[in-house]
Formats: structure tokens, sequence, C-alpha cells
């Protein structure tokens, strides 16, 4: 019997520079997005503070909101985060002379002679 031989290896397709700027744009959204829900809940968790007669509960509530407001900033800064870096690779993908080689593998960087 002979051995069924895997299909050849379809080449890459590189991404664009419409896939780059769509991508900033959307983590833009999210970011500005994520911002408006981080001010909502510090605002409502500012004016509403939680009133408990227990020790453990008053904690619990503030261990809470203090989780959903980081956690919401959090997700600001990595869209933030996330839409600067898409936008500087766009802008670098435009730029005349800015197409990088391909690489094949861990050895394809290996230029250097032992």
């Amino acid at each position: 019997m002979s051995e069924p031989q895997a299909p050849a290896p379809q080449p890459q397709r590189r991404k664009g520079p419409l896939s780059f700027l769509s991508g900033a744009l959307t983590s833009a959204l999210l970011c500005v997005v994520s911002l408006r829900v981080s001010k909502g809940l510090a605002v409502y968790f500012a004016l509403h503070p939680p009133t408990y007669s227990s020790r453990i509960g008053q904690s619990i509530a503030t261990a809470l909101k203090t989780l959903l407001v980081g956690m919401g900033f959090l997700a600001t800064f990595s869209f933030g985060f996330i839409a600067v870096g898409l936008a500087l690779v766009f802008v670098r993908s435009v730029l005349p002379g800015s197409t990088p080689a391909i690489a094949d593998g861990p050895a394809a960087d290996s230029d250097q002679s032992p």
C-alpha cells in the first residue's frame, strides 16, 4: 500500500494595510465604548456607596466594586493599546520601502556567521 501524500502547503496570505486600518478602527471604537462604560460604573459606584450593617458584606461589596471598575479600565487600556499598535503598523505598511521579508521559520533570521 502506498501512503497518502500530504497536500502541498498553501502560501500564506499577507495582511494588507486595509486589514490593519479596520482592526485599528474597530479597536478604537471598542476603546471608546469601554471607556464610557467604565466611567459610568465609576460614577454610579461613587454616587451609590454600599451601606451594609455587616462588615463582611461591606468588604465583599467594596471588593466587587473595585474589581468591576478595574476590569472596565483594563479593557479600555487594552483596546486603546491595540488600536495604537495597529495604527502604527498601518502607517508602516503604507510607507514606501516597508515590505518586510516573509520568514520561513526560526532559522530565517539567522544571517550571522558562527
